[in-house]
């Protein structure tokens, strides 16, 4: 099966209303040239899950200053003013989650796992709205799994069959996502033939992708 789709076809998967998943941290490691496509095509009503929306125009924060998103799941928004203008507008809906909550729960939608047990949010307002569970006298926040219908992956090398290596601070929130979501494009920036990664540098096997845009 040939993985390898343009930029154009990439994009024309995102449909109006769905969840994406977008990996990296301020743009380092997300699939910036997919993520232009999407702007481009002015698909609304998105669902976007990852570390924050980098700044305005650039990177994820394009369908931000769009005004493509409805709902927003992140770490942080500090470093895009136009986030920031949007949620305090009342016209974009913010659920904000811990960076290692956010990990573990997109984690957990990847794995099958029904959640994770974390004292981290409680007595915040993290905590407002979920279920806290006592074990052996301690009590934990439920924090629920994440799952979306496309993740949107930045690789520095992908082979042709998909198996992908994340160098430095690209890897942040990519390995996890690239198993949470029905479909997973990655973008990358080397594309080289099947058989050239070894096995143990693989950070995400190719039975998890479903298509490729160098």
């Amino acid at each position: 099966m040939n993985k390898v789709i343009t930029v154009e076809e990439a994009a024309s998967y995102i449909k109006d209303g769905m969840t994406v998943m977008f990996g990296g941290f301020l743009g380092c490691g997300t699939a910036v040239k997919v993520v232009e496509a999407i702007a481009k095509n002015g698909v609304k009503n998105l669902t976007l899950i990852g570390n924050d929306t980098a700044y305005p125009n650039k990177a994820i924060g394009m369908l931000i200053s769009n005004h493509q998103v409805k709902k927003l799941v992140a770490s942080h928004i500090g470093t895009n003013a136009d986030t920031v203008q949007q949620f305090n507008d009342k016209e974009l809906e913010i659920e904000f989650v811990p960076q290692g909550t956010l990990a573990e729960r997109i984690r957990c939608g990847g794995a099958g796992l029904g959640g994770i047990l974390t004292k981290t949010g409680l007595g915040t307002v993290v905590e407002e709205g979920k279920r806290k569970v006592e074990v052996n006298g301690e009590e934990y926040l439920l924090e629920l799994p994440l799952h979306a219908d496309v993740a949107l992956i930045g690789a520095s090398i992908c082979d042709e069959m998909g198996n992908c290596i994340y160098k430095g601070t690209t890897q942040n929130f990519n390995p996890m996502m690239a198993t949470a979501a029905d479909l997973v494009i990655v973008e990358t920036k080397e594309l080289v033939p099947t058989g050239s990664i070894s096995m143990e540098s693989v950070h995400t096997p190719g039975a998890y992708v479903d298509y490729i845009v160098k």
